[in-house]
């Protein structure tokens, strides 16, 4: 207990210096600002995602540790990370030179028949039902999500929303994380004939309520009839029932796979894909209507453009609520037959160099990002 104190007396003064130094980094020409082991990251030091990602970086720089990734999640003050730094196991190796080579099997020409999203995913899964769509970056080891699983997971989750009631076009909102649960929902709620709402999840959990308030909004717009998030948002239920009056159940991903049979309903191309939207925080939320015909051409467009081949490998860290990290990376792979390999943003933010790496252990041809993904 005396070697801890001792440890904390000595690492505080560190680590206090350390984030006033780079609150003068960050704002060269603002006010200084008093920092104590009880300062809001966010309230009193104005320390954003950004502003976290380098802070960690920083500090295990200067104490030659290796921290938490979820720190940049879970961390609310100074005193978080330097329990966090009390409890640190030591310096990480250096990652390995290694490629990991892709099961992908015979190379797939893309589906040019297919009209709608559904008819991409059911032609994959029928024409080479065990070739790797989708290769998620989870911890400790990465997961392989063939066209099979998208699509046995999506008809299961497809299966509990019509247990709802919900008639063909009703939407349903989708606020997770990166994940498997993400993907199986999207095709689940176009295979029950549901229109897809993809909302940005939350970031901290502290912040749950604070964020379930801005994306009402976005809930109220789109008409949500069922909202798909994580379980933390279901002990918020009357919250959001109170403020957004089509909503009629919070659910889980776990609590819709039923496994009971569902009756796939058919898409035209006309029909909506999903709603795509452009704000839901700092203004009046502004919906996209997306047809299974528009993102189809779209897809092929790009795809022309850039030359996709069925020998390509997407890497790709962007949210899946974000139409680029949605369209290009996932759907376009999807469409084209080509591996997937899925980061989440928090792993990119907290180590930015895993986008390099996985790009050169899976022979990534394809990525894409904005400007401050290469800023950093």
């Amino acid at each position: 207990m005396t070697q801890r104190r001792t440890e904390a007396e000595e690492a505080a003064p560190r680590l206090l210096d350390l984030i006033q130094g780079l609150l003068l980094e960050l704002h060269p020409h603002g006010r200084p600002r008093a920092v104590t082991l009880d300062s809001s990251l966010e309230r009193d030091l104005g320390l954003d995602s950004l502003g976290r990602m380098e802070l960690l970086h920083q500090v295990e720089d200067a104490f030659g540790v290796r921290l938490p990734e979820q720190l940049i999640v879970t961390a609310e003050t100074p005193r978080d990370v330097l329990r966090a730094l009390l409890a640190r196991t030591g310096q990480a190796p250096p990652e390995e030179l290694k490629v990991a080579f892709l099961r992908t099997g015979p190379a797939p020409e893309a589906p040019q028949q297919a009209m709608t999203l559904t008819e991409v995913l059911t032609w994959h899964a029928t024409t080479h039902p065990e070739r790797v769509h989708v290769h998620l970056q989870t911890d400790p080891e990465p997961v392989e999500l063939t066209y099979h699983d998208l699509l046995t997971g999506a008809a299961e989750v497809a299966a509990g929303l019509q247990a709802h009631g919900l008639e063909p076009g009703e939407t349903v909102a989708i606020m997770l994380p990166t994940s498997r649960q993400y993907l199986e929902t999207f095709f689940g709620a176009l295979l029950a004939g549901l229109v897809p709402v993809p909302i940005y999840p939350p970031f901290r959990p502290s912040q749950l309520e604070e964020h379930l308030r801005r994306q009402a909004g976005i809930l109220r717009n789109a008409q949500a009839s069922v909202l798909v998030s994580v379980p933390e948002v279901r002990s918020l239920a009357h919250l959001l029932r109170a403020t957004v009056e089509s909503l009629r159940a919070i659910e889980t991903v776990e609590a819709l796979k039923s496994g009971k049979a569902q009756t796939r309903l058919h898409a035209n191309p006309q029909d909506v894909a999903f709603l795509q939207y452009t704000s839901g925080s700092t203004g009046n939320p502004k919906g996209v209507v997306l047809t299974h015909a528009n993102l189809l051409a779209n897809i092929r467009a790009m795809g022309e453009v850039a030359e996709v081949g069925p020998r390509d490998v997407f890497v790709s860290w962007l949210p899946l609520y974000h139409d680029m990290g949605l369209i290009g990376a996932w759907l376009g792979s999807l469409y084209y037959g080509i591996p997937l390999v899925l980061l989440s943003p928090l792993q990119f933010l907290a180590r930015p160099e895993r986008w390099l790496w996985s790009i050169h252990r899976y022979g990534g041809t394809l990525s894409a990002a904005p400007n401050f993904a290469y800023e950093i």
